[in-house]
């Protein structure tokens, strides 16, 4: 499928995201561990939009092949997503330090000044998550060239503050300042056109890429993402202040309950002395890697993990990624001709 030709008023609202990311379409395709894969990152880039490599806890040496693969694979940019509370994080940011990526983001949580620092000394564009705005004001005080707001809404490893709130708190008051993105509960073309109305410099999805026809998800992973209504995307408890987990959305199953066992399992071996807090939440990370690996590689949608956002409940079919993207930027069209109709 050709680049779709779009309006002079929808090149004006994506010309900040446009340019920043350095594509066609401000449409970014979220690092998703497992899922963002070469093949599924070259696809979304191809295709005129934006995506990122998930690093996850992938050994260091296959990594960098997979950089190498995606960079075989398309000729246009795209970032590896870092995720900060990994065990092999420091490991992946001397590789894409080394690697001389042209964008790095920082996920999972929040990463130090000297990081950023890191990240940006090697020529790359450093993006970061911000889940408040006073996280917002520390990113870009650590040097972040943009921001991501991602709603509770969203999938996999979450903040605790909606988007509607976010898009309030964050993009309201820095989206002139430097390009901010917004990701959570997105899923349509009429969303994606009244985030750039509101300001917003892109869109982020996860869930409906994940379903793409080059996703490389099993076909009952993507079966289940099909099958469930956005109320069965539900986010993990912590049940205990001891034990600081962040938050994971993923659809309900006998996993989902797994994981809350481990949790009273690591409280009980916390409370004997038997395990360190550090080591406790490595076996929860441990645990999400794992799972989310039998779910997507094995097919496994029983006791592996389904992490998905909300917007699981409009995810109706699979579609080429292509595909997605020309729907989308026609409902872009669309609302903003509503839109004019109903000022005019």
């Amino acid at each position: 499928m050709k680049n779709m030709r779009i309006t002079p008023e929808v090149d004006k609202l994506m010309r900040k995201g446009r340019d920043f990311l350095q594509c066609r379409y401000p449409v970014i395709c979220g690092a998703m561990t497992w899922v963002s894969d070469p093949k599924l990152v070259a696809a979304v880039c191809n295709a005129g939009g934006f995506a990122c490599l998930a690093g996850g806890n992938t050994p260091v040496e296959i990594l960098e092949k997979q950089i190498a693969e995606t960079r075989r694979l398309t000729s246009r940019p795209f970032a590896v997503n870092l995720i900060t509370i990994a065990p092999a994080y420091k490991s992946h940011l001397e590789l894409v330090k080394r690697v001389q990526l042209p964008f790095i983001v920082f996920a999972g949580s929040f990463p130090r000044g000297p990081e950023v620092a890191a990240a940006k000394s090697s020529g790359a564009k450093v993006m970061c998550f911000a889940s408040t705005e006073s996280i917002a004001e520390r990113m870009i005080r650590y040097g972040a060239d943009a921001l991501i707001l991602e709603g509770s809404e969203s999938g996999g490893h979450i903040g605790h503050v909606a988007l509607s709130v976010l898009l309030q708190q964050v993009l309201f008051k820095f989206s002139e300042q430097l390009p901010v993105f917004v990701a959570g509960g997105i899923a349509t073309g009429r969303m994606c056109a009244n985030m750039l109305l509101m300001g917003a410099s892109g869109v982020q999805l996860g869930t409906r890429f994940a379903v793409a026809t080059e996703s490389c998800g099993h076909a009952r992973f993507k079966d289940a993402y099909l099958r469930a209504d956005a109320r069965d995307a539900v986010a993990t408890p912590q049940f205990d202040s001891r034990l600081p987990v962040v938050s994971v959305r993923a659809l309900r199953n006998k996993g989902l309950q797994e994981f809350g066992k481990l949790q009273l399992e690591l409280l009980k071996k916390l409370d004997a002395g038997e395990i360190h807090r550090d080591q406790a939440q490595m076996k929860v990370e441990e645990f999400w890697m794992g799972a989310l690996r039998r779910a997507v590689q094995d097919g496994d949608v029983e006791f592996g993990s389904l992490m998905s956002g909300q917007s699981v409940g409009l995810v109706d079919r699979i579609q080429p990624v292509a595909e997605i993207i020309h729907e989308l930027l026609t409902e872009i069209e669309i609302e903003l001709q509503r839109a004019r109709q109903a000022l005019a």
